[in-house]
């Protein structure tokens, strides 16, 4: 297959800061996040505004800035903020599924010539020298649908996670009501009632394998603990106890985009040598609380609104979020009893969601393998 440079074929235009409204809003537009890229199937709304980076149906969208730069997806239509960029095509010879599972092969590239010692950023210049095969366009049709039924193995396995998701989401909302009118009647209190301390950690990079790792922001960023995203701290650095995660610990990602910032996770598996970065802090609970409980009350959009509102930070993308003003957020407090009997619940679903991350995780391996070969024109030779 010939290659062509990605700037002889795609316009990049990033975005702009975009201002959320509420859905009732009447001259409102989808207001595409990052967890749309990431198949979350919230919608949220802006205002219809001719300044703003829109997308379409034949637009390629990519994470530009922060821990998920890289991520990419297509076919879906809104503003975009200023942490992504809509690729816009030059010529209409070019099938935008195909060029979109081509990006996502290449996550790993994308990520590896970021910029920002501190925020990653694509590079723009590493993204427009980027050579992508380009067959006729039946034949990028016909390899994207080849794809999309290996792909459709790994949607499958989601939606059945998703489907315990909500469930529990549902079992949530029919033992605690509508959190946001407190419906039920609960007890209210301040976060400082029911956490007696917070602790964060030390962001050091080694440069080699170590025997202590320290977490990524990632590790907490979309309301689960990913255990896996993780870096080597310095060959000779131990950190002190109070910065190892351990098994029952409540983690809230401090700093983070406007859209992430306040995510918190719950470790439900035994974890050994990790530690926290500074971007992430641990509760200490008291008795008062379940931390199960705890982790699933501060992850309601309800009270991630709260958080967002009290973040603060001059960045275009990053925000940060103080102890004392986090503390000082209100949190209901129902029975210890009835808490405790959500969180034997949700430890139930969790054993079946471990098994089927297991299962997912080996379906994304085969996947990627397969446009891997696909776009290293192993599987579909000229």
């Amino acid at each position: 297959m010939k290659k062509i440079k990605f700037k002889e074929i795609f316009e990049i235009k990033k975005g702009k800061k975009v201002e959320p409204v509420d859905e009732s809003f009447p001259n409102k537009v989808r207001y595409i996040q990052i967890e749309d890229l990431r198949d979350d199937r919230s919608v949220k709304y802006c205002f219809h505004d001719d300044n703003y980076v829109y997308a379409n149906s034949e637009s390629i969208i990519v994470a530009w800035d922060g821990a998920n730069a890289g991520t990419v997806s297509y076919g879906l239509e809104g503003a975009i903020g200023s942490t992504l960029a809509v690729l816009e095509a030059k010529t209409k010879d070019i099938y935008i599924p195909f060029v979109g599972k081509f990006l996502q092969s290449k996550f790993q590239y994308l990520r590896d010539t970021c910029t920002g010692a501190t925020i990653p950023h694509i590079s723009r210049k590493a993204l427009e020298n980027l050579l992508i095969p380009m067959p006729s366009f039946e034949e990028q049709v016909f390899i994207s649908k080849i794809l999309d039924k290996a792909q459709s193995l790994v949607e499958t396995r989601k939606a059945q996670i998703e489907s315990l998701d909500q469930l529990t989401q549902s079992v949530f909302l029919e033992m605690f009501g509508d959190i946001r009118i407190n419906s039920k009647k609960f007890k209210q209190v301040k976060l400082n009632e029911v956490i007696t301390k917070i602790t964060t950690g030390k962001s050091l990079a080694g440069e080699g394998i170590s025997e202590y790792k320290v977490l990524k922001t990632s590790a907490v960023s979309y309301k689960f603990f990913k255990q896996n995203e993780v870096k080597y701290l310095p060959q000779d650095y131990v950190p002190p106890v109070s910065h190892i995660v351990n098994k029952g610990d409540v983690l809230v990602s401090r700093m983070n985009t406007s859209e992430l910032v306040g995510a918190a996770a719950y470790v439900f598996n035994e974890i050994k040598n990790v530690a926290l970065p500074d971007r992430i802090w641990k509760l200490h609970y008291s008795r008062k609380i379940n931390p199960i409980f705890l982790w699933y009350f501060i992850n309601q959009s309800y009270f991630r609104d709260k958080v967002t509102d009290i973040a603060t930070g001059t960045s275009g993308s990053m925000k940060n979020i103080s102890q004392k003003k986090y503390l000082n957020l209100s949190i209901l407090l129902p029975d210890i009893s009835l808490q405790n009997k959500f969180a034997e619940f949700v430890y139930k679903i969790q054993i079946e969601k471990d098994k089927m991350d297991k299962g997912l995780i080996e379906l994304n391996n085969i996947f990627n393998s397969l446009m891997q070969r696909t776009f290293n024109g192993k599987l579909f030779p000229e």
